[in-house]
């Protein structure tokens, strides 16, 4: 077995669960209001694109190095959306 074909399986594993997750996960976003379905198809559209760069990994077309990047990009945006959200629900009281 080479590196590069064990690179390859565990960046295709890594790729099918991100993929079972948005799949796993398509039935309940449909179903929530407008407001948090947005939230939710925010967060699985990044799943979707970092298990894009694991199969661009697994091909050979990027690097270890750019599969981190693009791994430490997707994970900043999934907070970057969780922050948004949650600042947007918070609830006030009248002395703030």
């Amino acid at each position: 077995m080479t590196r590069s074909s064990r690179r390859a399986r565990r960046a295709l594993a890594s790729a099918r669960v991100l993929d079972q997750v948005v799949a796993d996960q398509l039935p309940l976003v449909a179903r929530l209001p407008e407001a948090h379905r947005h939230r939710a198809a925010d967060f699985l559209a990044e799943l979707v694109m970092l298990s894009q760069a694991y199969r661009h990994h697994a091909a050979g077309w990027i690097t270890r190095r750019e599969l981190e990047r693009r791994g430490v990009g997707h994970v900043s945006r999934i907070a970057v959306i969780r922050r948004r959200s949650s600042l947007s629900s918070a609830q006030f009281t009248e002395q703030d």
